[in-house]
């Protein structure tokens, strides 16, 4: 069978637009794999671009980055793979998006092999969200052991799993969230917690080394006022005033804008913490790829903790 099942949009707007098409499955062309998906994370910048077309502009288009699954042929020229191979890893970020369908293509130096304890639902949650923490907290900030490191929306996806590479780090991790999470982050490994509802983290929390700002806006600014000398705050917010810039030059701090990118060495750094057993994601909620709509719509709350996954049968 040369069609495949994805789920597409003609138009921007609600979780309702989302909808099962058929399509064409892909070849991959050289140097690029086709996987079998088996889980894809379904992340905030799915539900923006289906909301506002963001880089992809006007659609259809099938969203999706995160992926794990199994090769089911490679194109020419590569060599790490083959066909039954289980890999996991993100499409290019952020026009190689199309995980949310049965098959994909993708280049090959995006994935790396599935570690062998943890299932297909576990490795489609972490890539997207893993490949942000690493790369701002160790290729960024280049934290180390005994550093103070403040998160922000430690309960989320991409905080959870900073929460744990941190600590992997040998930090001294504090998260923000709301108070009945606390006791979660503490079970990942966060050191202390702040209740932004009840506490302005600006006030509270001080002498940070990095700071991880996953929110953007008026909390980045605030974000530098808590750093030591020579600190930094790394914003996966890409876009925003150059007052962020200005006011870190004048505290004598840095501030970094990032947007993750697919790597494979991020990958294969990210699956050594697997193995290790120092990264997990939590699953909040798995759906079907026929139920998007509905994941997307639950992700738009803002109140899920860890990670949505769709599940391809």
């Amino acid at each position: 069978m040369n069609t495949m099942r994805a789920v597409s949009q003609d138009v921007l707007g609600g979780p309702e637009v989302l909808k099962e098409i058929r399509s064409e499955r892909p070849e991959p062309r050289p140097n690029e794999v086709l996987v079998r998906v088996r889980a894809a994370g379904v992340n905030p910048t799915d539900w923006k671009h289906r909301a506002n077309g963001g880089f992809l502009g006007e659609p259809p288009f099938v969203l999706g980055w995160d992926v794990s699954g199994v090769v089911e042929s490679v194109g020419i020229g590569v060599a790490a793979f083959r066909p039954g191979d289980e890999v996991f890893g993100m499409l290019s970020y952020p026009f190689g998006h199309g995980s949310h369908a049965e098959y994909v293509t993708a280049p090959a130096r995006g994935f790396t092999r599935k570690p062998s304890g943890i299932d297909h639902v576990q490795a489609g949650a972490l890539p997207l969200v893993s490949l942000t923490a690493w790369q701002a907290l160790v290729e960024r900030a280049d934290v180390q052991p005994g550093q103070r490191v403040l998160i922000h929306a430690a309960a989320g996806g991409v905080g959870h799993v900073a929460v744990q590479i941190a600590k992997a780090r040998g930090a001294h991790v504090i998260g923000t969230a709301s108070a009945g999470k606390h006791e979660f982050l503490r079970s990942i490994g966060a050191d202390e917690t702040v209740d932004y509802r009840e506490a302005d983290f600006a006030e509270t929390v001080k002498d940070v080394d990095v700071v991880l700002d996953t929110i953007g806006g008026d909390t980045s600014l605030r974000s530098l006022r808590v750093l030591r000398p020579g600190g930094v705050v790394v914003s996966i917010l890409p876009v925003g005033s150059d007052e962020f810039y200005e006011e870190a030059d004048r505290l004598g701090v840095r501030a970094v804008r990032m947007l993750v990118d697919a790597d494979r060495a991020g990958m294969e750094e990210i699956a050594r913490l697997v193995e290790a057993g120092k990264l997990r994601a939590t699953i909040a909620e798995t759906f079907p790829l026929t139920e998007a709509a509905r994941a997307h719509a639950v992700g738009e709350t803002g109140r899920t903790t860890g990670k949505l996954v769709l599940v391809v049968d």
